[in-house]
């Protein structure tokens, strides 16, 4: 029996959180060949190593594709997903897989979509569909343009995708595979591990067993030169709650150096005996450890999709995430000192919210496996508008 080869691409560690149920049920298909390509960030040991929880997980990686251009701002961005083009191509060209799937919306999966595109390989997109506050918004409604397949995370996401021009008969509400693990993870009655002593990471130790909040903040593309300036007021109010914190380090995108290097420069003049610094966790330790925390703070997409079916109460700041479908529990700040701070004591006060599903209930892994399984390879579109 000839096995679909459909092979995957993951290009940093938020794409491999997301899409792990997915490349689970690729894995365990029997009439599917899993070709796992990791690119970018994803194998940076400075953004967390991705690629060792990959293979610590029992995945076999088929390709590596070395292409991030270091300088951490725009141009930097546009010839990283240049050279990914060109790496890419190649990898498509000795794989030769029968569909290529890409994940969200950062700007390398732009090169993804690009090479199996000009390549004539059915396109497969997971999250499309859907809106935000920065660069992510363009990238992800050109791969929509590029793909074939749609795997949106909602149904507010799939009548946009429709809206854009897309087939509907091409187009599922799988919900968002992320989920998947969320789903897992409630089930555990509190914290499975000790962050300290499974991970390092640098920084204080504050005890953690009375409750404790969680910050990740990236750059937002459009704003990258503030970067550092958004950072600091996150520190500050930080610092001045002194309630005991885990941070999480950010992501490779422009302005990243602008915000580790604020992160450096407070800590180089304030204690922050209260604040421990990670480069990176498991996703199910990570969403273990946001379960049972008592808000997050910043302005990553997993506060709008895992912390909605978890009820973990987000204070997401500036516009990262404009325009995205919320549950209740987000609180949506400025970049203010005052704003944060009183955003999050009102969360401590509130407590955790009522779970939503806006994003999927669980079962999203299986749903695409069997669909890619199972679609007609088709790489040319027709599509009346």
């Amino acid at each position: 029996m000839n096995k679909r080869k459909i092979a995957v691409v993951i290009t940093a560690r938020p794409s491999y959180s997301r899409i792990k149920a997915v490349l689970t049920a690729l894995k365990n298909h029997q009439k599917i060949e899993l070709q796992l390509v990791v690119a970018a960030s994803a194998l940076l040991d400075r953004y967390g190593s991705a690629v060792n929880y990959i293979e610590k997980d029992g995945f076999t990686i088929a390709a590596r594709v070395f292409n991030v251009l270091e300088g951490e701002n725009l141009t930097a961005a546009a010839k990283t997903t240049g050279i990914g083009i060109l790496e890419l191509s190649t990898v498509f060209d000795n794989l030769k897989p029968d569909i290529v799937v890409t994940i969200a919306d950062r700007f390398e999966t732009m090169a993804t979509a690009i090479a199996a595109s000009y390549m004539n390989i059915p396109l497969a997109h997971i999250q499309g569909g859907e809106v935000t506050g920065n660069i992510d918004e363009k990238v992800r409604h050109a791969i929509t343009k590029l793909a074939d397949y749609h795997f949106v995370a909602s149904k507010e996401a799939k009548d946009r995708v429709i809206k854009l021009g897309e087939n509907p008969e091409m187009v599922f509400n799988t919900g968002c595979p992320s989920i998947d693990i969320a789903h897992e993870v409630t089930q555990l009655p509190n914290l499975q591990f000790d962050p300290y002593k499974k991970y390092g990471g640098v920084g204080a130790k504050p005890a953690i067993n009375n409750g404790y909040i969680v910050v990740m903040q990236h750059p937002v593309t459009t704003e990258y030169k503030d970067s550092r300036k958004h950072i600091e007021v996150t520190l500050n109010a930080i610092n001045q709650l002194k309630l005991p914190t885990l941070w999480f380090w950010p992501n490779v995108d422009a302005g990243s150096d602008g915000t580790s290097t604020g992160i450096r420069s407070f800590r180089e003049q304030h204690p922050l005996d209260h604040v421990h610094f990670f480069k990176n966790m498991e996703g199910f330790d990570f969403l273990n450890l946001l379960q049972h925390s008592q808000c997050l703070i910043g302005n990553s997409s997993v506060g709008i999709r895992e912390c909605a079916y978890l009820g973990v109460p987000v204070v997401n700041i500036g516009s990262r995430q404009h325009n995205r479908q919320q549950g209740g529990n987000v609180t949506n700040v400025d970049y203010s000192k005052s704003e944060i701070e009183i955003a999050i004591k009102s969360a401590l006060i509130n407590g955790k919210y009522k779970p939503s599903s806006i994003y999927g209930e669980g079962n999203s892994g299986e749903k695409i496996a069997n669909l890619l399984e199972s679609l007609p390879l088709k790489f040319h579109k027709t599509i009346t508008y």
